[in-house]
């Protein structure tokens, strides 16, 4: 038995399984490690305080399921954090293990291994895998023998909603100035969304837009994993969630409540990215990093 921890910058999730098809235990929490690192370059003590109470339970389930080799990967939070080795002693603490801070490269490949692993069908080649998260977006590219180019950029849900002050709900001027943002990261990401054949998006961002395209009654993994959205849906879904403000977003029988304030700004990255891919279906997957860390230990020798 294996357990893999994602420590990113709104949640932090547990997975505990003999292998990624198998879990045993997949849990999710709503944290916001990543909240004001932004502007301060720091994680706060609230955040810490959140993270590590949800790491104690998580610590209680691994010795409950006898996993007997846990990897926690922790993103783009703490990489921009000054006061990193703060959680990292947290970490330590609590589980016996250094946290793997991850560089975006090994973000990205551990997103791709995840998410194509995972998938049912062969999908047609090359395969574009978009991790959106709160604090960053990887785009990984890549074909049936691997990565073939992959980068994060510093956009993503949380960080975007609090650089850009989004009203409730946020004006026409906002998002425009957000998606300016997000198009600047583009021009300058080195992976191209038009050369991809498939998209695959994975994360609560994608995956809530995903429940709200299909007019969920309630967030349902199942049958959200391996679903295939026409882009155009996808499109006046995230419309849809722009124009409610957050209460009637919370509202929504699907929406985690720790997403509700933050999803208008990831939504937008979701939007931008396929808008320049050119492909007319996405591909929504429940497999993402949190299963890559999970397959990177079982590649690795006991």
């Amino acid at each position: 038995m294996i357990a893999a921890i994602d420590c990113g910058t709104n949640s932090i999730r547990l997975l505990v399984c003999e292998t990624p098809a198998e879990p045993v235990v997949r849990e999710m929490r709503v944290v916001r490690l990543g909240e004001g690192i932004d502007a301060t370059g720091q994680m706060s003590e609230a955040a810490l305080a959140r993270t590590f109470a949800a790491l104690d339970d998580y610590a209680a389930t691994i010795r409950e399921h006898g996993a007997a080799r846990v990897r926690l990967c922790a993103t783009s939070a703490t990489r921009d954090a000054a006061n990193a080795e703060v959680f990292a002693a947290g970490v330590r603490a609590r589980l016996g293990i250094d946290p793997d801070v991850v560089t975006g490269a090994e973000e990205a490949a551990l997103s791709f291994a995840g998410a194509v692993r995972g998938l049912r069908s062969e999908p047609a080649w090359p395969v574009l895998v978009v991790d959106l998260g709160g604090g960053s977006t990887e785009l990984v590219l890549g074909g049936p023998d691997g990565v073939t180019a992959g980068h994060s950029m510093d956009v993503g849900s949380v960080r975007l909603h609090e650089r850009h002050a989004f009203s409730d709900p946020p004006t026409a001027a906002e998002i425009e100035a957000c998606v300016r943002d997000i198009d600047a990261h583009l021009d300058a990401c080195p992976v191209d969304p038009a050369r991809a054949a498939t998209v695959v998006g994975v994360a609560g961002t994608i995956t809530t837009v995903a429940a709200a395209a299909l007019g969920l009654t309630a967030y349902d993994a199942d049958a959200l994993d391996q679903q295939v959205l026409a882009v155009d849906d996808v499109h006046a879904a995230i419309d849809r969630l722009l124009a409610m403000s957050v209460e009637e977003r919370r509202a929504l029988p699907f929406m985690h409540p720790g997403r509700a304030d933050v999803i208008g700004a990831g939504a937008l990255v979701l939007r931008q990215v396929l808008r320049r891919s050119g492909v007319d279906r996405l591909v929504v997957s429940e497999a993402d990093i949190l299963d890559g860390i999970a397959w990177s230990l079982l590649d690795r020798p006991a």
